[in-house]
């Protein structure tokens, strides 16, 4: 897995609040994400951005089509209120300059509980 490197955003933009769900957080589907919250952002096949959230939750957006340029370099995206919302938000390739749109996201889930 390549790790996408910071996110590239202006300061006024890590405006607070948090993860917008409807309902309980279990079964909610995710339609907004507060950009203060990702911690890191990765993709392995260009298909997938994986969000990675302060508090552990991970959040797999499946892109409106394949974003090749993604699995190599970082991206910027320009955002508005504070947050990320599936099928509006586009971000550009930083390597290529191809640009993205988000897709839809996958209902939010804990990462494995390592066993000691």
């Amino acid at each position: 897995m390549v790790s996408i490197p910071r996110l590239w955003l202006a300061a006024p933009l890590l405006a607070a609040g948090m993860l917008a769900l409807a309902g309980s957080p279990s079964a909610a589907a995710v339609k907004c994400v507060q950009v203060q919250n990702i911690r890191q952002a990765t993709s392995d096949d260009g298909k997938v951005l994986r969000l990675q959230l302060r508090d552990g939750t991970i959040l797999d957006n499946r892109m409106n089509g394949t974003c090749r340029g993604l699995r190599f370099g970082g991206f910027s995206w320009v955002v508005h209120n504070g947050q990320i919302c599936e099928n509006t938000q586009s971000l550009r390739v930083l390597q290529s300059g191809e640009i993205c749109t988000l897709g839809r996201f996958d209902p939010p889930r804990k990462p494995p509980q390592k066993r000691g």
